[in-house]
């Protein structure tokens, strides 16, 4: 088989759905495909939503395999199980949020197959109104740590906005397309990253076995970010987001990058806390929870605790936590 769509979805089920019919719609004819899709345990009704349309004439038939967790689990493990499940030589990973354009797949197939030695390929993700937003950067260390800390980010940092095709340090998975021999060669992604930072450690493993990560602007991919919307569980987002971060920088830095990773980044949220206190429309306390979390980031509660706080209530039956978990 030429392609595995491997799609994660938490209570998403209406952008799951857009994100299927997309598929459906883009699938090139010319590649043998197949659609999994991973309910992580939702109590939205997605799953049954799934079932429902797939068996309507807009659906995928049998193309289409849909796979219910037990429990709420991590981006990480989810989308490592959909690459050991896939038969495709290639899976792409999309999130339920993510709503491939036309041309889309040739373009992400067309660049791997082109380059043997590329074992993954990222889109160009677009916000809602059509937007292009940074999906590719350098992968992190020191250097961009002291980026970050100057305001330099935006041009040191980021590496997607160009025209062509062209290796890259990581790319989001919201859109990633892997060879799957590459995956399961270096052993799938680090499930010990629950959500964030996962992908970039996937394309750092990569890049150390020889294998170089594509940036593919041709690729256009709206990603709705489902959760940048949900602002009840911002504060789990930001204490996953910046464990993430560090538990990257220690496993391919060492303590001593990790820490100066931690004290830079502190900095630059709290310089913008302080800019955001004098501008009118920012949130100066977004930017003090980012700078606190950066510093301390194995405080708090993240997404990692949510989930198993509604897997230990009890899931569809006992769950109390939904919103916060949503994100797991």
């Amino acid at each position: 088989m030429d392609l595995s769509y491997c799609v994660v979805n938490t209570n998403g089920r209406q952008l799951l759905l857009a994100c299927l019919t997309a598929i459906r719609e883009h699938d090139p004819p010319a590649l043998e495909s197949e659609v999994l899709v991973i309910d992580n345990h939702s109590d939205d009704g997605s799953a049954e939503a799934v079932e429902a349309w797939n068996a309507s004439a807009e659906g995928l038939g049998d193309r289409l395999r849909l796979i219910r967790t037990e429990r709420r689990e991590g981006k990480a493990l989810l989308d490592s199980a959909l690459l050991r499940e896939a038969s495709g030589e290639l899976c792409l990973l999309l999130n339920e949020d993510s709503e491939l354009r036309a041309g889309a797949v040739e373009a992400l197939v067309g660049a791997l197959r082109a380059d043997p030695r590329a074992g993954a390929a990222g889109a160009q993700l677009l916000d809602p109104a059509g937007v292009p937003q940074p999906c590719a950067w350098r992968l992190p260390g020191l250097a961009t740590s002291l980026a970050g800390a100057l305001f330099l980010h935006r041009w040191a940092v980021v590496e997607s906005g160009s025209e062509r095709t062209r290796p890259v340090g990581w790319v989001q998975s919201a859109a990633m397309l892997v060879r799957r021999e590459a995956a399961r060669a270096v052993g799938y992604l680090d499930t010990d990253f629950f959500v964030y930072s996962e992908e970039t450690d996937f394309c750092k493993r990569l890049a150390d076995a020889g294998r170089r990560t594509l940036y593919v602007p041709a690729a256009e991919v709206v990603h709705h970010e489902q959760l940048a919307t949900d602002i009840a569980a911002r504060e789990r987002r930001l204490v996953e987001f910046h464990r993430g971060r560090d538990r990257y920088l220690r496993k391919h830095g060492g303590r001593a990058v990790a820490l100066a990773g931690r004290l830079l980044s502190a900095w630059s949220y709290g310089v913008r806390a302080l800019a955001a206190a004098l501008l009118p429309g920012h949130d100066p306390a977004l930017y003090r929870l980012h700078a606190r979390q950066a510093l301390h980031p194995d405080r708090g509660g993240g997404l990692r605790e949510a989930a198993a706080a509604y897997n230990l209530a009890g899931g569809l039956n006992g769950g109390r936590d939904t919103a916060a978990a949503n994100g797991a």
